[in-house]
């Protein structure tokens, strides 16, 4: 297999990871290869730092462009990724993205090449992921659904859907005070939480990228496209995992064969996946069940900035 499409490889200090990940990219045998490296956080980190660049550098044994953006300082998870993203679709017009933890099906490549391709001049669509959270349950007898959710765990997208991506939202607090996150998100508890999320973001108490990418989606009232089975598997959860260092149902889901790609014959979002994902992903459920919701809000976005704060 050999595909045409780039593939952006985010890494940083865990080389064993990225040798298992990046096997299986040099499967797929990618024409152009991006690799995107933060430095170490601290002197006695620069050796995991240097042997996970080579754990892609040495091991390179296709004909294949490679371009590297490795950074010496350590910029940490926000701008490192932003930045990183940012220098990728200033190369390339398309990417498939991984990270150093996010294992994929080898089935996960030609999913995203097929619908990049598919995709690429319709501007609903913002991006691909090979994410599947339903934990088993089919949404559609066909091959993906649409969602509103931007799940990152190995993805893909168009340098003209990346270029709505603000890793500072400045538009927030007009997005905010006019309401318009009713308009995608019915659920009044809902809109609470992704208030209070994207408030934590632009005032700066979270450092990370992604939620500022569901943000910009959003804002384009963009439309993501889920396969109905688990393309990608996270197996960086652990003492070294820096957004998931604690058990999780998630970890290491299963993966399996996407098969022929069935297109559905409309666009429209899959509500009730959707629902299912704020109420089992984000813990939406646990909100509704109880009686002290603010509370357990303001633990829960509490936790998520905690553990944000050991990122890179």
């Amino acid at each position: 297999m050999s595909i045409s499409t780039p593939i952006a490889f985010f890494i940083f200090n865990r080389p064993h990871l990225t040798k298992i990940v990046f096997d299986a990219i040099a499967k797929a045998k990618p024409k152009k290869l991006l690799v995107v490296a933060d430095g170490p956080r601290f002197p006695e980190e620069d050796e995991k730092c240097q042997k996970a660049r080579a754990a892609v550098m040495a091991n390179i044994n296709w004909e294949c462009e490679v371009l590297t953006n490795f950074s010496e300082p350590n910029l940490g998870c926000k701008e490192r990724v932003s930045s990183g993203l940012n220098w990728v679709f200033s190369e390339v017009e398309e990417a498939i993205i991984l990270e150093d933890d996010c294992l994929p099906h080898p089935s996960f490549f030609r999913f995203c090449e097929t619908l990049l391709e598919r995709y690429r001049y319709d501007e609903r669509v913002m991006m691909i992921s090979g994410d599947n959270f339903q934990l088993g349950k089919s949404r559609t007898e066909y091959s993906y659904y649409y969602s509103k959710y931007t799940h990152i765990w190995g993805w893909a997208s168009w340098k003209r859907a990346w270029q709505y991506y603000d890793v500072n939202m400045k538009s927030w607090p007009e997005y905010k005070n006019v309401n318009l996150i009713s308009s995608v998100c019915e659920d009044q508890l809902e809109q609470k939480y992704w208030t209070d999320i994207f408030d934590i973001v632009f005032n700066g108490g979270m450092n990370t990228w992604d939620y500022q990418w569901l943000y910009g989606c959003w804002c384009q009232n963009g439309l993501s496209i889920l396969p109905n089975c688990n393309l990608v598997s996270n197996i960086g959860f652990g003492n070294e995992g820096t957004h998931t260092s604690y058990d999780s149902p998630w970890a290491q889901l299963p993966t399996s064969d996407i098969g022929n790609i069935e297109h559905p014959p409309f666009m429209v979002r899959h509500r009730d996946a959707d629902n299912y994902t704020f109420d089992y992903l984000f813990g939406g459920k646990n909100f509704r069940e109880s009686n002290t919701f603010t509370r357990k809000l303001r633990r829960r976005l509490s936790l998520i900035k905690g553990k944000l704060k050991s990122c890179f």
